[in-house]
């Protein structure tokens, strides 16, 4: 049986989120206020609402500890608050100034991390109130992410429909890339642990999407190797020979077309001789004149394929920073570009002259299309090439 207790009617505009602590509700709106309510009466606190965003909040959560409230906007800020007082504990400002989706505390209220519209990840640390890391995900907006209830695994989910599993590191683990046809919409881990055998446990993760579907995935950890388990069910990379993709035979390459519907491409594929090597400097052009695909919507999902591939087995001990933020590969001849940030000469020239002078990381207009060589950070990466 189900009754109504009460009806909250104080924000002025669209509820986004709610969550619960043990003795507080908290509501976040596109008013650009955070409200906080009693769940003994439901009564709104006397530091309610809390007014620290400029821009409509989308997400809110508590820490496991209860004593701090965060809540993120389209302002790209996540504010940290104090619920015994509504003060700001933290305000976080997202990199690249995007705005901020979703938010999310670690189990033990160390650290939080934040979503952005870009497809941009960072993990902050409470302790310090620093960054701790930043990644992009990919071009997609993260709207979801949920903490394994040991605080050793987190997942996120994009508008793309992936799902990603991640470490305390921020080092990808396992990925499933068409999770949700349409768009993941949220996720979330059971709180219990299940045993699997004297070497691991189970958590359980739903997760749903625009495509009307709610599915529930099984993650295994294994305590011995103090790593999460990649076992996310869906594909997985287990039957290629190697994760370099530079290594891989051809029957490797005809396995990952199967893998990711391209089964009307391994014969042209074999016939071309394509290895990993090829599949790497494979573009739109080639496929097109040398491999005689005719089907434009098919050559473009190729290219998306390969460099989703890309992104998901990059070494995860590759600095972020040596990473072209358009990319995510290793750049050879980074340029510093009017909005400050280092990219691929020929990626931010080709984004220039496509996306009308703005910046990929903060969509602002460029003041110039000026690039200037970084021979420092070219340098540093030779230098980490080298030590490999």
């Amino acid at each position: 049986m189900v009754s109504l207790i009460c009806t909250l009617q104080d924000h002025r505009d669209d509820v986004n989120w709610c969550a619960f602590s043990a003795s507080l509700l908290a509501t976040c709106s596109t008013d650009k206020t955070v409200r906080v309510y009693s769940v003994r009466d439901f009564s709104e606190l006397p530091f309610s609402p809390l007014t620290g965003h400029g821009y409509g909040v989308h997400c809110c959560c508590f820490s496991a500890c209860g004593r701090y409230l965060a809540s993120c906007s389209t302002d790209a800020t996540t504010v940290v608050w104090h619920t015994d007082s509504g003060d700001i504990a933290a305000a976080f400002e997202h990199p690249g100034r995007s705005p901020v989706r979703v938010c999310a505390f670690s189990p033990d209220s160390a650290h939080l991390v934040s979503g952005g519209s870009d497809g941009t990840l960072a993990l902050w640390d409470l302790r310090t109130k620093t960054l701790r890391r930043t990644c992009v995900v990919n071009e997609a907006t993260v709207v979801a992410c949920s903490f394994s209830p040991c605080g050793q695994a987190f997942v996120t989910g994009s508008s793309y429909g992936d799902l990603r599993l991640w470490d305390p590191e921020m080092n990808q683990q396992q990925a499933v890339k068409n999770a949700h046809d349409l768009g993941v919409t949220c996720c979330h881990f059971a709180p219990q642990m299940q045993s699997a055998d004297g070497d691991s446990v189970l958590f359980r993760l739903s997760s749903c999407g625009q495509d009307s579907l709610l599915k529930i995935w099984i993650i295994s950890h294994h305590a011995e190797a103090g790593n999460e388990g990649k076992s996310l069910p869906g594909r997985r990379l287990a039957g290629h020979r190697s994760l370099l993709m530079g290594d891989w035979s051809e029957d490797d390459v005809s396995a990952w077309l199967h893998e990711e519907g391209l089964e009307a491409l391994v014969d042209t594929f074999k016939a071309n001789n394509i290895d990993g090597a090829e599949l790497l400097s494979l573009s739109k052009e080639m496929l097109a004149m040398e491999l005689n695909i005719e089907s434009a919507g098919l050559r473009n999902k190729v290219i998306r394929k390969v460099t989703e591939l890309k992104m998901e087995l990059i070494g995860t001990g590759v600095p972020d920073e040596f990473l072209c933020p358009i990319t995510r590969e290793i750049m050879k001849d980074p340029v510093l570009a009017a909005d400050g940030y280092s990219y691929e000469r020929e990626a931010i020239e080709d984004w220039i002259k496509a996306k009308n002078r703005s910046s990929p990381m903060t969509n602002l207009p460029l003041p110039t299309t000026t690039v200037t060589p970084n021979r420092t950070l070219k340098m540093a990466i030779s230098r980490w090439k080298a030590s490999q």
